[in-house]
């Protein structure tokens, strides 16, 4: 049975998730440093549309240049939808998004009504007020346990030991985990050892997922198959790399594919990053496939990754150091009990996110005919061996969003 297609570009929606497909690749290229990455671009752009939706002058100026926005309003419309589209799956079946986002003052003022109403509505994100000053270790302590509670406790910590000092005012946090079924599964029995190599030609021995048909002749472009057990994929060559999209399996309308960009070079992934940044967001959906294709050999390591960081220094290297400082202006956020706008500033951005990537998948997406017939066609099948570093993107297709992104340095380590 021949499979729908899927499209590779973003489709048209009502939702630009432009800006947020451009700070991925940027965020991509700046916090991949020599090792293993992934991170949550659509929490980090909720995170900070947070403070956008209670800031004013330059801090909202800076703020709106580092998100792709006009306006506060753009930024939460924009998360508002992706929201509703990307996120709609629940917390069970074949593809899990648990998503954590929140904003936490210090006790003794409240959020201003306009500022809290913004966050439940627009940010499915909650507020909470902790006692930063008198119990900076409890506080850490009641944000970890809210984060462990939000992903079922997928992720149980994202604020770690000493970052929360008794002058903070406001801490943003935020954590997210993405486990997903194949479309097309990788068959567990033909999963092999073989050489990883690092950027610096050095190689370790990791579990590969495999897949495609060898070909049955001595000539390499004698390429025999049974049409039957003919499994494509979506595969692009483009020049000095390929891309390859594994689709998840659907749910609820929703098109979510692992994108993965290969150089052609073993150490060609810091080139590639850093040119996916400077071309912008069009990149990563422009360069998808469009069509299966038949696969010779498709290699792809087996990998679970976790990162956690703080974000300031490298959203202060991007241009948002109002927010970072004592000139801060968030005063549509809180008042004191007399009505004052209370002086507030963001004191860090946290984030943490995991994802697994193995063979796991749909029995049902196997595609079986009910005639046997067997050929030999004169055509060259292409080959996929993610045998050195490579990035990738979990991607929602109808709405453009981006919800994870990462870098392979070695599949071997779980986390850096």
């Amino acid at each position: 049975m021949e499979k729908e297609a899927r499209p590779s570009k973003k489709a048209r929606s009502s939702v630009d998730s432009a800006g947020l497909t451009a700070l991925a690749l940027r965020l991509a290229n700046t916090f991949s440093e020599g090792k293993n990455i992934i991170f949550s671009p659509f929490s980090i752009f909720t995170a900070l549309g947070l403070v956008a939706a209670g800031a004013r002058g330059r801090t909202l100026e800076e703020l709106l240049d580092v998100l792709g926005a006009s306006s506060r309003e753009e930024v939460a419309e924009i998360v508002r939808g992706l929201a509703e589209s990307a996120l709609a799956t629940g917390g069970s079946g074949p593809l899990t998004i648990t998503f954590a986002c929140s904003v936490w003052h210090q006790e003794g003022f409240a959020l201003k009504t306009a500022y809290r109403d913004a966050a439940v509505e627009s940010y499915k994100a909650e507020a909470r007020a902790v006692d930063f000053h008198g119990d900076p270790e409890g506080s850490r302590k009641v944000i970890n346990n809210w984060v462990a509670d939000a992903t079922n406790k997928l992720i149980t910590s994202v604020l770690p030991p000493g970052s929360v000092r008794p002058d903070i005012m406001l801490v943003l946090a935020n954590a997210m985990y993405f486990k997903g079924k194949w479309e097309d599964r990788f068959h567990r029995s033909l999963t092999k050892d073989a050489d990883f190599y690092h950027l610096d030609g050095s190689a370790v021995r990791v579990p590969f997922m495999t897949a495609g048909r060898l070909p049955t002749s001595d000539t390499e472009d004698e390429f025999c198959i049974e049409e039957e057990e003919e499994v494509k994929y979506f595969l692009a060559c483009h020049d000095g790399f390929q891309v390859l999209k594994l689709p998840y399996q659907a749910v609820n309308g929703g098109r979510y594919s692992m994108c993965v960009f290969l150089p052609d070079a073993q150490d060609g992934l810091p080139s590639l990053a850093s040119e996916m940044a400077s071309s912008g967001a069009a990149f990563l959906f422009d360069h998808l496939p469009t069509t299966r294709s038949s696969v010779r050999n498709l290699l792809l390591p087996r990998f679970k990754l976790s990162f956690s960081c703080s974000m300031k220094n490298t959203l202060e290297s991007f241009g948002l150091r109002a927010a970072f400082s004592v000139e801060a202006d968030l005063s549509y956020m809180a008042a004191d009990d007399s009505g004052r706008d209370m002086k507030l500033w963001v004191e860090d951005v946290f984030h943490t996110a995991v994802v697994e990537v193995n063979e796991e998948g749909t029995e049902a997406a196997a595609s079986i005919a009910a005639t046997h017939v067997r050929y030999c066609a004169t055509r060259m099948p292409l080959d996929f061996i993610a045998d050195h570093p490579f990035a990738f993107f979990i991607v929602e297709e109808l709405s453009g969003a981006v919800l994870f992104a990462g870098h392979v340095l070695d599949p071997s380590k779980n986390s850096e």
